[in-house]
Formats: C-alpha cells, structure tokens, sequence
C-alpha cells in the first residue's frame, strides 16, 4: 500500500472512529433494570428498600467543618454529616492558577454532594430531618508525621447514640466514613445503611475531537462498569440487587463514588427530578438489627478525586474502569505503565512520548520494513509506470494489465503495507483514549509554549508541523492511483487532518508528529539501501 492511500485510510478510520465514539456517547447507554418514577418527597433522605428513594434541595442548617489531608480538603455539614464540598490539593482548577481544583460543591452554579446517613424505623434520618451532629472543633487537619486523621460526629437521639466518624489517610483520596450505633435504650432498634452522590442534572456537552463523559456509573455482581447518563435517570430509575459493586458520578479525570460493605448485598437506585433540575445515584445497605445493650459498625468509603488506576484498584473491585479506556483498554493500559515508566526517568511526559513513540516504531519496524521496500520499490518503477501511461493513454483496462504484470515481475505488491496500517490504528486510538482519561496528563508541560500536553496546542504551532510532514511524506512516496478525483482527495489529506488535529491534545499531535518524521527517515534509509543495489535500475536500463 502507498503512503498517499495508507494516509487516507487512517484518516478514514481514525474519523470514522471518532464520530462512532461521539455517536456513543450520546445515543447508545445501555439502561438496566429500572422501576417506574414515583411522587418524590420533599427530603433527601431515600425512603425504604422497597420504596423509591426520596430526593429535594435542602439548605444546610448545620455547622460546616473542615478535613484535610496532604491531598484534599473537605468540606463537611454537620446536618446529616454530607460531604459539600471537596478541593483537590495536588491539581489547580486551570493552568497555572494555584488555586485547588473544586470536586464537590454546593453552590448556586451546580450541586454535586456526597450524602450518606441511617434510615429506617430507628435510623438518625428521616423524611422529617437529618440527623444534626456534634463535633469538637471547626477545623481538623493530618498533622506532620501522622498518617491518619479520625474525626467523630455524635448524635443522640431515643437513648441511641449514632457516631459517624471520618477517617482521612495520607496520600489517599479515600475518605472512611464509619457508623458506629450503640443502643442504650431497652428495645431492639432497626435501620438502613445508605449513601448516595447528589449532582445538577446537566447536559453532556462535549466535542467530536474530544468527547468526555459527565454522568453516573456502577458496578455490580453481574455487571463490571456500566454507565448510567443523567438523562437515563429522567428516562427511569435504576433498581439493581446486588452483593459488593459501588456508584459513582464521573468527569473529566475526577470521580466520587460510593463503596457498600463488599461482603453484603445492596440496592442501587437512580432518582431525577426535573423540578428542581436535581439527581442522585447511590445504594441502600441491607436492613440492621441491634439488641439492647449492643452495638453496631457499619463501615462506608468514598472515593472523591483524580481517576488513579492503581489506587483506585485497590479501594474496590472494577473502580479503576471509571478512567475509560473503551475497547483498546488492552492496549491503553500497558501503555500508559510503560509511559509513566520513562517519564519517572526523564521528568518530563513530553520527552516520554517522544521516547515511546520510538519504541512503538522500533516494535513496528520488522512489518513496516516491508511496507517502506514495497513504496520504495514502487518509487523505482515510477518512470516505466509513466512510460506506460503515455504508452496506452486512455486504455485502461491494457494499462491496468500490464501494471499487475510489472508488479508481478518485479514481486511488488501494491497493498503490501496494509498490515502495518491496521496495527497503527489501535495505538493511535489507545493513545487518544490515554490522552483523555489519564489525568497525569493534565496540565502536564512540555517545554516553551507548550503547558499542558492534554489540551489543544495554543499556537497551532504543532499541527502545522504535523501537517508539514504529511505533505512531505506524500511527495515522497510513489502513487498508483491514476483517477483525478482520487488525486486531489489526497492531495488534500494533510491540509484536512491539520485542520483536524488543531483540536486534538498536544500530546497526541506530538505523538503524529514525530512518527511521521521517523517514517520519513525510515523511508530515506530504505531507499538509499535499494539504489544502492540498483537491481531495479540495471533491469530498467535494458529493458529500454
């Protein structure tokens, strides 16, 4: 295959695939099993298991307390014990701007909290109010040399004291949140674990270039990772049964979610309610019976922060899915070990781009040597393949005959570096997929003018470079195709990708980029080793 036509075929796929993508996202979330939408209380507080949960937007009432770790810093409502605000320490909202990226909030641009409590018959919550804790103290952070933080809320309430204690580990975006019941009344109580993420009902806005998705997500025993979009909570409520999984909203590069007791069973549910613009997912834990005297743990987690594959693989089974490889999962995440690897070495992810594409070359170069003598073969036979177009002018069958004679006799084969191009593709998409859910990548800098490898170049300035090198690729390399209208769509290829690739992250541009300029030293290096030979050259010599 030439390299005109093997541009036009990635180009092909890879838009093809893009477009696909997108078409995905929008339109094609498979739903679950749902229950009809019921009337909706006006509480946060979910009814029972077998009810629809209940969902509205209360103001806080509480005192706000603060938890930090070395990573993030909560904000908490002592009415309920809801998480209303997390800032992730380590990651600025935009480039530059030593202000802490902002996860959770409850503001009047967007809802996005993490609620959990007790319900039930003698839970601390109710459809007539949240439980309103006590604590010591407005303000608790992990002090130097420690490496844990527990900070208990206490409320009493029919001779129950309810703690709900949060526990912040160093270097761990997992927050612990841990009831402890103890039943001091002389009856035996009964309650319900749950948790839930509450979260503005937006619409997923996203380009073609770069699509990303905002919506909810769990995973339960029969299902790994399954989304579950905002509007597929309007369409219907979510209702599954299932022993361990978890629920999770997701962003771009930043999760929460909700972690049961793995060893129990738990109901998922989905609520939307188009009044007041306002969705939840979250689970309800099985139903809890404490004797007089006795007590009770129940233990929670939440993971809210940066979608970090090894961490997050070891808080549950199947969370670390939420950073989103799609189907070159295989391919992405073996990758991406072997990128962060290299930039561990060279302290920079752009040095370590360059390097794996390198590598990626070097793996490629067995099957690409054949494609590169193929082409250059073909380069050879360009004036004779001109003699015979002159020869039977517009005589296209006899043209047509007597080339796949000469390829023949020459053992050229035209479509020789198809398999090369196939297994381009899948690197080129993984990468994409990397560049879009791997959050090392944010705001990661390269040098000069380029700060931040997981956004667009801001200057162009590498696009037109890659562009520059197609265009020099396709003057290099030999064409057999005859028809005009063919000629010009490649002519055309570098200026439409460029045009394309001008949205594209910087990284994968410089990925493009200097693949191309390595084919096009390959290629010189190919060609030079065959004139040398000069077999072809000496053949044509006689022959005319």
């Amino acid at each position: 295959m030439n390299s005109k036509r093997s541009l036009f075929l990635m180009a092909l796929l890879f838009l093809s695939f893009l477009v696909y993508q997108q078409w995905n996202l929008d339109y094609n979330t498979p739903k679950t099993a749902v229950t009809e939408t019921a009337q909706i209380p006006q509480s946060d507080v979910p009814a029972m298991r077998t009810q629809v949960p209940a969902l509205a937007q209360e103001e806080s009432k509480g005192r706000l307390i603060t938890l930090e770790n070395d990573v993030f810093r909560l904000t908490v409502d002592t009415l309920g014990g809801d998480v209303v605000k997390a800032e992730l320490l380590k990651y600025d909202a935009t480039l530059h701007s030593q202000t802490p990226f902002t996860l959770l909030q409850d503001n009047d641009k967007e809802v996005y909290v993490a609620q959990s409590g007790l319900i039930g018959k003698d839970g601390s919550d109710s459809v007539n109010g949240r439980a309103n804790y006590q604590v010591n103290g407005d303000v608790f952070k992990l002090a130097q040399g420690e490496n844990e933080l527990s900070v208990p809320f206490v409320y009493e309430k029919d001779g129950v004291t309810y703690t709900k204690t949060f526990v912040l580990t160093r270097g761990k975006y997992v927050l612990n949140v841990d009831y402890n019941i103890a039943n001091h009344s002389d009856r035996t109580i009964e309650l319900q674990p749950y948790a839930q993420l509450k979260h503005t009902l937006v619409e997923n806005k996203s380009s073609l270039t770069m699509p990303t998705y905002n919506g909810a997500a769990y995973s339960s025993s029969e299902t790994n990772y399954q989304k579950y979009s905002f509007t597929d909570m309007e369409d219907a409520n979510l209702d599954v049964t299932t022993k361990a999984g978890w629920v999770a909203v997701l962003q771009h590069y930043f999760v929460s979610a909700w972690i049961p007791p793995q060893n129990e069973t738990n109901q998922l549910y989905t609520l939307a309610n188009k009044k007041t613009d306002m969705g939840v997912i979250g689970f309800r834990g099985q139903n809890v019976e404490i004797p007089a005297g006795a007590s009770k743990q129940i233990d929670l987690k939440l993971w809210t922060g940066p979608k970090l594959q090894n961490q997050m693989e070891e808080v549950a089974n199947h969370l670390d899915l939420t950073l989103d490889y799609g189907w070159a999962w295989f391919i992405s995440k073996p990758l991406f070990q072997l990128l962060n690897f290299i930039q561990s070495l060279v302290h920079n992810w752009g040095l370590a781009i360059i390097i794996v594409t390198l590598l990626v070359k070097a793996a490629l170069y067995p099957l690409t040597r054949a494609q590169y003598t193929s082409m250059a073969k073909m380069r050879m036979l360009q004036p004779r393949i001109q003699e015979m177009r002159e020869r039977f002018g517009d005589d296209k069958q006899s043209m047509s005959q007597e080339m796949m004679k000469l390829y023949k006799e020459e053992k050229v084969n035209p479509l020789g570096g198809c398999l090369p191009i196939f297994l381009q593709m899948p690197i080129l998409i993984a990468l994409y997929y990397m560049f879009m859910e791997a959050v090392e990548l944010r705001q990661a800098p390269f040098f000069g003018w380029i700060q931040d490898l997981a956004a667009q170049d801001p200057y162009y300035i590498l696009p037109i470079l890659m562009g520059v090198s197609m265009f020099i690729l396709q003057k290099m390399s030999p064409s057999a195709v005859t028809d005009p209208t063919q000629q010009k769509i490649m002519t055309y290829m570098p200026v439409v990708f460029t045009v394309f690739f001008l949205f594209f992250p910087a990284g994968l541009v410089l990925y493009w980029l200097v693949s191309n300029i390595i084919t096009i030293l390959q290629q010189q290096i190919i060609y030079r080793e065959l004139e040398k030979k000069g077999l072809h050259s000496r053949k044509s010599k006689k022959r005319n």
